[in-house]
């Protein structure tokens, strides 16, 4: 949000969006990237609404999940937005993830996601062993350029950016070089 609507400003554009779309919606939080971290109670009073299903929480605040569970009930929907606190999430209640990690290594993401779902809690942090080193290195420069990057490295894409995004540094290519070797893939 570029004019860093406050709490009222976001309620009105979910309800207004709601409102006006036969499709569910999932409230997006990610305050690292908009500038504004929307409230649990702000969200409570969202997921009351029958269009808003659940949220991508992007905070890295573990407690925000149980948070969420308690004030927005059982049912309304928590996927991590941050891979490398999926397993915790789903630990803590969640119920999966909308992962920058999957682009890259969709197997793998989606064998650890259900493992952690099923309680597999053994092999999903087996899984987190292996790709944490990606979750990380898909930002070790501006997003989405390393993900490109490693794309291309598959023959899936160009690793074209578009400005203000540049391509990775060689720094942040080495980093997702030795990340997918981690991970088996490359």
């Amino acid at each position: 949000y570029y004019n860093k609507p406050g709490q009222r400003g976001l309620l009105a554009h979910y309800q207004y969006l709601a409102a006006n779309s036969p499709l569910p919606i999932l409230i997006y939080n990610i305050p690292g990237r908009s500038g504004i971290d929307m409230s649990t109670d702000t969200m409570a009073e969202l997921a009351g609404h029958r269009r808003i299903i659940g949220v991508k929480e992007s905070t890295g605040d573990i407690n925000r999940i149980s948070e969420i569970r308690h004030m927005c009930g059982h049912d309304f929907l928590i996927l991590s937005g941050n891979d490398y606190m999926t397993v915790g999430i789903i630990a803590h209640g969640g119920h999966g993830a909308i992962s920058v990690t999957a682009n890259v290594a969709p197997a793998l993401t989606a064998r650890q996601t259900q493992a952690a779902l099923d309680g597999d809690f053994a092999t999903a942090l087996a899984l987190q062993d292996q790709l944490w080193p990606l979750h990380q290195a898909l930002f070790a420069d501006a997003s989405p350029g390393p993900t490109k990057y490693a794309l291309s490295l598959m023959g899936h894409m160009l690793p074209d950016t578009r400005l203000p995004v540049v391509a990775p540094s060689d720094r942040a290519r080495a980093i997702v070089d030795a990340a997918l070797a981690h991970a088996g893939i490359a």
